[in-house]
């Protein structure tokens, strides 16, 4: 009777439902009360062994399966609720556990009745990790006694109709389980197959780094998998459909009065009519210097092979090998039918001698066809060190030599690279910079960038915007577009509005236009990773520039405005983690910069080494990122040296001061924080009239968060009289997203309120979770 009693208690601890503020954190929660009866257990968390998610979305259908598999790493038989957060228009098709033989059978809660137990929950316990599940049904299960040392297996399928707007569909899945599993999970996949009877454009997942494949025009596999890991976000994955040639989608965010923000997906068909591919000549250059005997111009001779088998049907091509002398395979670019003759010069290369890089690039240059789009694909291991070899001569010279039809790509093989030479060469002539480190394949680098760049459909991309200011756009200069691929373009806006997208580029020497009518930049909500997004990409331009070109105070100080607001941790700004105390002051940001501007002349002198090659890709992945750049990562809580000293909450940065969770936009300088107390009715009535403070609030019992250009601190114990702020509005003004030029399409109305504003999951949303009950053997004893 007494551990009944007492499991009755707990079980009410443990309801709750999933958030509608916020797209991150938007699943359950695992709460572990042992009851106040001597002798008390440690606390006891079950662990989520494994969690796989397959999603099959047919003309917008999602069906959802998970399977999922908790263990019991205690001393304690554990009882409690498995409970996930449905999507307002989602059917639950099968719900799956075992347990002794027998089905488990489960019950829908809608969200008056959550909110009611949520609410009561937070003012018993005084939990504020609950806050984030406000106003959501839920779907609730009983789980039977699980003695130590065993698992339960449990598999859940749902399907719902995901709308479109305006030719972009969005897919959601709740991924954060940092808190509710008592160790890393072993392993976590989510795998997408979608199919279509509009062609798809672009597949674009704003939170994770994905892997694609592309079969065809009506069909896409996406796919994540890591082991080891505590997610401690959404699954959110965009496509788009359009029957047009090239495709263009807008996601946009915007927040109080500040400047907005942008990213555009612009994608070509997957597969392009010959005739609408560029026609262009191909240059190989290859280091055959004698420190790449071996393995290295093995796999190097493999690299080239690859690219010269796949070349276009009205491609030419030439080969450059150089070491301390430079020979050519001819003497001007030579059509497909000599790929054979160039595959018996390729396997007799040998490796010997010095390294003349300004000779070879020159020697290259001066047989460029100056009338068709070139391609320059240059691979080294080594410095220079025959012929010229000061860099910024280098540079110079194949500046003036290099007409602008020639994209530059560079391929450093190891550490011994000058990593100032090869990113210059990248960056000022249209192209990347990759490096192969040691244990990599140089075949597999240089295919794999070949293969994304083999088809050009547009050259020398220009966009323009009409109807909204635009502004600080990344990448710059826009790159080449490539059939199969996607270009990701990021910027600020001026306070929204609808507008018209003209892209022109090239193909061959004609000019292309396609105009777009109808994006909508929204003038509030939308999707929060964007801001981060641009932001990671600004500071990796930033740092590169100061790398490349030496240090600067203004790019510094930018460089710490940023960071510091949108939590962007480089080595570069470890200070975010170090000194989060002072960061929000005048002073600590100038301490700051000035420490980083103390690191910056060893950076750019050391241009060679493994820790140059080591930030030189840093920084190139942050120009080029399609996600935004990690959070710091470690146990939540208030407060203690295993906290993470960074949060993400939705557009929000907090860092850890003084004990306080506290928003990077907070000024101490000029703000006086309203204070509120925990757990009060003014507490609850505050969350009621902005129930997207929620999420904010979760953090924990001590938080500052800023409102437009209030303040309000939550504090334990009294607070003051508080005035409400302005609701938000009950329904979104538009969709997040608008794409144009596909006048076909037709927009579909939300399904939930507030759905865009406050990133509510369009998707299928679940995560199952258990509370463990803690029985021992004095509450069994008679």
């Amino acid at each position: 009777m007494r551990s009944r009693t007492v499991f009755a208690t707990l079980v009410l601890s443990i309801l709750l439902s999933l958030t509608t503020v916020l797209p991150a954190a938007a699943d359950g929660i695992i709460i572990v009360d042992p009851p106040p009866l001597p002798p008390a257990p440690e606390p006891v968390w079950l662990t989520i062994k494994s969690h796989r998610v397959t999603v099959t979305i047919k003309d917008q259908v999602a069906t959802t399966r998970v399977d999922q598999v908790f263990v019991n790493e205690s001393r304690w038989e554990l009882e409690g609720t498995y409970i996930f957060p449905l999507p307002a228009d989602a059917s639950v098709q099968d719900f799956a556990m075992w347990v002794d033989g027998r089905r488990v059978e489960g019950k829908v809660l809608d969200a008056d009745q959550a909110r009611r137990i949520y609410e009561e929950i937070v003012r018993r316990r005084r939990d504020p990790a609950l806050l984030e599940y406000l106003g959501r049904g839920a779907f609730q299960v009983r789980i039977f006694p699980i003695p130590p040392g065993e698992e339960r297996r449990i598999e859940l399928e749902y399907s719902q109709v995901l709308p479109i707007e305006d030719g972009l569909v969005r897919y959601v899945y709740p991924l954060d389980t940092e808190r509710f599993s008592a160790r890393p999970l072993e392993s976590v996949s989510i795998n997408v197959s979608i199919e279509s009877d509009v062609p798809i454009k672009a597949v674009y997942s704003s939170s994770h780094r994905v892997a694609v494949d592309r079969p065809d025009d009506y069909h896409a596999t996406v796919g994540y998998e890591a082991q080891d890991v505590l997610p401690d976000r959404d699954f959110v994955l965009y496509y788009t459909v359009s029957p047009e040639e090239v495709g263009a989608n807008l996601l946009s965010f915007r927040e109080g009065e500040e400047d907005g923000f942008f990213l555009l997906l612009v994608a070509p068909r997957v597969a392009v009519e010959q005739e609408a591919v560029v026609a262009r000549d191909v240059l190989l250059v290859l280091d055959t210097s004698g420190s790449m005997e071996g393995e290295k111009l093995d796999q190097a001779k493999a690299a080239l092979r690859y690219v010269l088998e796949h070349l276009n049907p009205e491609d030419r091509f030439n080969i450059t090998d150089f070491s301390t002398g430079v020979r050519t395979f001819a003497r001007s670019p030579q059509p497909l039918k000599e790929r054979e003759a160039a595959l018996r010069w390729v396997d007799g290369l040998q490796a010997v001698g010095g390294t003349d890089i300004n000779r070879a690039l020159l020697e290259t240059l001066a047989g460029v066809d100056p009338t068709r789009p070139t391609v320059l694909l240059f691979l080294t291991d080594g410095l220079p060190t025959s012929g010229v070899v000061e860099v910024p001569e280098i540079l110079n010279n194949v500046t003036q030599a290099l007409p602008p039809n020639v994209r530059v790509f560079t391929f450093g093989v190891g550490d011994d690279v000058n990593t100032v030479l090869l990113d210059t060469l990248a960056r000022e002539h249209g192209g990347v910079s990759l490096y192969v480190r040691p244990g990599e394949r140089i075949d597999e680098v240089v295919s794999g960038l070949y293969a994304k760049i083999s088809t050009p459909v547009l050259t020398d991309l220009r966009l323009e915007v009409e109807g909204v200011q635009v502004e600080d756009l990344y990448p710059y200069p826009l790159p080449d577009l490539f059939a199969g691929s996607q270009l990701i373009v990021v910027g600020r806006y001026r306070e929204g509005g609808t507008a018209r997208l003209r892209l022109t580029g090239r193909v061959d020497d004609r000019l292309q236009v396609f105009t777009y009518e109808g994006l909508t930049f929204r003038r509030q909500g939308g999707d929060p990773a964007i801001p981060r997004l641009w932001a990671t990409r600004k500071i990796g331009y930033l740092l590169d520039q100061i790398r490349l070109h030496g240090e600067s105070r203004e790019l510094v100080d930018e460089i710490v405005a940023l960071s510091v607001r949108y939590g962007i941790v480089t080595p570069y700004t470890s200070y975010l983690v170090e000194e989060p105390t002072e960061v929000l002051t005048e002073e600590g940001r100038r301490r700051a910069a000035e420490d980083m501007l103390s690191q910056f002349p060893a950076a750019t002198a050391e241009a060679v080494g493994a820790p140059a090659v080591e930030k030189a890709a840093e920084v190139g992945g942050m120009r080029e990122a399609e996600v935004p750049m990690e959070v710091p990562t470690g146990m939540p809580g208030e407060a203690g040296p295993e906290a993470a000293p960074v949060r993400v909450v939705g557009p929000k940065t907090f860092v850890l001061r003084e004990g306080v969770w506290t928003d990077t936009t907070f000024d101490p300088a000029r703000m006086q924080p309203r204070r509120v107390g925990f757990g009060s009715e003014d507490y609850f009535r505050l969350l009621e009239a902005r129930p997207d403070l929620g999420a904010y609030f979760a953090l924990g019992r001590r938080v500052i968060v800023v409102v437009g250009e209030t303040a309000y601190q939550v504090v334990e114990g009294e607070g003051e009289p508080i005035e409400l702020p302005t609701p938000l509005p009950a329904t979104p003004e538009a969709g997040p997203t608008a794409q144009v030029g596909n006048p076909s399409s037709t927009p579909a109305p939300s399904t939930e309120p507030m759905a865009e504003k406050t990133g509510l999951c369009l998707g299928a949303l679940l995560l199952g979770l258990m509370l463990g009950v803690v029985g021992w053997s004095l509450v069994r004893s008679p």
